[in-house]
C-alpha cells in the first residue's frame, strides 16, 4: 500500500531540432520522430535497463494519421524497446506534451511506476485530411475534405460561435483586451528570434537536441536571424484584414518535432546512474473562456505556484509557450509581480517553432536543463490550449 507520495525527478530530457511546416523534417513520419526521441533518451542512461520502463506517455494533438492512433505504443515498438514496454498517447490539444509529463509525474509520484517516459510529437506537415462519412450511404454530389493541421474542425453546430472564432482571432481579441499594440507584438516577436539564435550561437541548447540521421536539420529550422523590425512591420494582418494587428511575423508557425523526458523516482534514479536535471514540484490546469484560449496560462500558473508555495519573485527561469505575440503580452500584463527578463531567455515558439503534441514536453525539458545548467532555481513551464484552457509546471533543482 502506498504510504506517501514520492518525489519525482526529471532525469534527462532531449528533443528533435523543430522543422518548418514542409521543411527538413516534412519526410519524416511522426511515429518515427517519436521513436527517435524515444530511442536517444534511453541510449543516454546506458545504465538503466530499458525493461525497467514501467510505461511511455507522449502527447499528440493530432492522430488521425501515421500516428495510427496511439503514437506512443508504436514509437516503444518502432525504438526497439522491449515490448513488454507499454504507450499510450492522450491530448489535450497545445498541452498535450504537456499532459503526458504530468500523468506520468502523477504515476510516479503514487508509486504506482518507478521509472516513465513521457514526451510528446506533431509532425503539422504530414496531418491528413479527413473526410467524414456520409448519414446515408451512396450521396449524390461532391464531399468535403477537412484539414487536420490546426483548429476547428467539423464543428458542433451547438457551439456558440463565439467559441469558435479562430486561434488568430483570439490573439486579436486578447490584444484589444489588454491593448496590446502592433508594434508591441512585432517588438516581442524580433526579441523571441534574436534570443533564440543567440542561444543556439551559445550552445545553450546542445544538450537536449538530438538531430535525426540523414536529416540536414541541425538547429531549429524558423528561426530567422536576419529578421527585422522593418521586415516584421511591412507584414499584413493575417486574419482581419482591417484593423488587425496579429500577423505571420508574430505569430508562431506550423511546426514539427518530438521531444521525450525520463522521470524517475529515488529507487529509479539510483538505477539509472545519472545526477537529475531537476525534480517536479506541482502542476494545475485550468479552463477559460475558448474566446480567449490564449490567457488560459494566467490562472494556472499562480495555481501551481500556490501548490508549490512559491511565489513569482522565485522564479528563475520560466518558459511560456508563444503561440502569438499578442496572446503571450496579454499573459504576461496578467503577472504584473514577474520579472519579464526570466521569462524565454533562450527565445519561444514565435522563433523556435510550435508543433502543437510536442510543445509542452520541450518546455518543460528546456526549464530543466535550464535549471541544471544554473545548479539551482525554480522553473516554470506553461501553455495556453486551444478551446480555452491553460496547464502549468513548476521545476525546482
Amino acid at each position: 500500500m502506498n504510504d506517501r507520495i514520492r518525489d519525482v525527478y526529471i532525469v534527462d530530457a532531449v528533443r528533435t531540432p523543430v522543422g518548418k511546416y514542409g521543411g527538413a523534417l516534412a519526410p519524416v513520419r511522426p511515429d518515427d520522430l517519436a521513436a527517435h526521441v524515444v530511442r536517444a533518451l534511453v541510449d543516454r542512461s546506458p545504465e538503466l535497463d530499458p525493461a525497467r520502463v514501467d510505461d511511455v506517455v507522449l502527447g499528440n494533438a493530432n492522430g488521425a494519421g501515421e500516428e495510427n492512433r496511439n503514437v506512443a505504443r508504436m514509437a516503444v515498438l518502432l525504438a526497439g524497446l522491449p515490448v513488454s514496454v507499454p504507450g499510450a498517447t492522450v491530448n489535450r490539444l497545445c498541452a498535450s506534451g504537456m499532459e503526458a509529463v504530468v500523468q506520468a509525474y502523477r504515476a510516479v509520484a503514487l508509486g504506482d511506476a518507478s521509472v516513465m517516459i513521457a514526451g510528446g510529437v506533431e509532425s503539422m506537415s504530414r496531418a491528413p485530411w479527413v473526410l467524414p462519412k456520409p448519414e446515408r450511404a451512396f450521396p449524390v454530389g461532391h464531399q468535403e475534405l477537412y484539414s487536420t493541421t490546426l483548429g476547428w474542425r467539423m464543428t458542433n453546430p451547438a457551439m456558440p460561435p463565439r467559441w469558435t472564432v479562430s486561434l488568430g482571432e483570439g490573439a486579436e481579441l486578447i490584444a484589444e483586451k489588454h491593448g496590446v499594440t502592433r508594434e508591441e507584438q512585432d517588438a516581442f516577436a524580433l526579441a523571441s528570434h534574436r534570443k533564440a539564435a543567440v542561444a543556439w550561437q551559445e550552445g545553450r541548447y546542445d544538450a537536449e537536441v538530438v538531430p535525426l540521421d540523414g536529416v540536414a536539420l541541425a538547429r531549429d529550422e524558423s528561426i530567422r536571424d536576419s529578421t527585422s523590425a522593418e521586415a516584421l512591420a511591412a507584414l499584413k494582418p493575417a486574419f482581419r484584414k482591417s484593423g488587425g494587428t496579429v500577423t505571420a511575423g508574430n505569430s508562431s508557425p506550423l511546426n514539427d518535432g518530438a521531444a521525450a523526458l525520463l522521470l524517475c523516482d529515488e529507487e529509479g534514479l539510483r538505477a539509472s546512474g545519472r545526477e537529475p536535471l531537476a525534480r517536479i514540484r506541482a502542476t494545475a490546469v485550468t479552463g477559460i473562456e475558448p474566446d480567449l484560449y490564449g490567457l488560459g496560462p494566467v490562472e494556472a500558473v499562480r495555481r501551481a505556484l500556490a501548490k508549490a508555495g512559491r511565489t513569482f519573485a522565485d522564479v528563475t527561469d520560466f518558459e511560456l509557450n508563444e503561440a502569438f505575440a499578442a496572446q503571450a503580452l496579454g499573459c504576461l500584463a496578467e503577472w504584473p509581480e514577474l520579472d519579464p527578463a526570466v521569462v524565454n531567455r533562450r527565445g519561444g515558439a514565435i522563433a523556435l517553432g510550435h508543433p502543437l503534441g510536442c510543445s509542452g514536453a520541450r518546455l518543460t525539458g528546456s526549464v530543466a536543463h535550464a535549471l541544471a545548467a544554473a545548479g539551482s532555481g525554480t522553473g516554470l513551464a506553461a501553455l495556453c490550449v486551444g478551446v480555452g484552457q491553460g496547464q502549468a509546471l513548476v521545476l525546482e533543482r
